[in-house]
């Protein structure tokens, strides 16, 4: 079967679920169990119903990438990650989000935004989709106003990295989290293409996404 280039992509296609069922409600999000119709057979799938989250490759004058060290339980791993953050303001738009995010994680405003890639993490086990923003015009949080970090976010360490050498990082192994490996490929194919490509956001008149 041969399919042109041009329709060679990611559609949304719903089956109908036939049972659905809350199995356990979480603290962030949720497992749900569904039995679906796919027209010659029904299965049941379980899935983590998961409210999607930003993250933020802020690049400054230089094009230097931000990355945090945070442990994730989960994985039993100190990662280097952008900032990033669960979509959990409803009616927020993912651009708000992101700002935000980076405000709270980073004490950096952007003075420019861009819409850089959008993925599902895990599609076969979870609805989480993130969406990883470009922000240049970089200025700090003044004092006064910069977030309280708790928890995992109170031990972050950040460091400035070369988009070359975070490249090089993702390539050879060195980072593992999806969103510092796809955000750090999406940035340096953005930039071989003379960012051309990229849709400029405005976190200032967003609306819900």
């Amino acid at each position: 079967m041969s399919v042109p280039d041009d329709e060679v992509r990611d559609v949304p296609r719903a089956h109908e679920v036939l049972e659905h069922e809350l199995v356990y409600r979480g603290r962030v999000w949720d497992l749900a169990r569904d039995v679906v119709d796919l027209g010659d057979s029904q299965v049941v799938r379980e899935y983590v119903a998961h409210t999607g989250a930003v993250a933020v490759i802020a690049l400054d004058d230089d094009d230097r990438v931000l990355l945090l060290s945070q442990y994730r339980h989960p994985a039993r791993h100190v990662l280097w990650e952008p900032p990033a953050g669960l979509r959990d303001v409803e009616g927020e738009d993912p651009v708000t989000t992101a700002a935000r995010e980076l405000a709270e994680e980073a004490d950096l405003v952007a003075g420019r935004w861009w819409r850089l890639v959008e993925f599902f993490t895990t599609p076969g086990g979870s609805t989480e989709r993130i969406t990883v923003f470009l922000a240049r015009d970089l200025t700090p949080v003044a004092e006064h106003d910069r977030f309280d970090r708790t928890d995992e976010e109170a031990t972050m360490v950040p460091v400035w990295v070369p988009l070359d050498e975070a490249l090089a990082g993702v390539l050879g192994g060195r980072f593992a989290s999806p969103t510092t490996t796809i955000g750090v490929l999406a940035a340096a194919a953005a930039r071989a293409d003379g960012w051309a490509s990229l849709v400029p956001v405005d976190p200032a008149s967003a609306t819900e996404g």
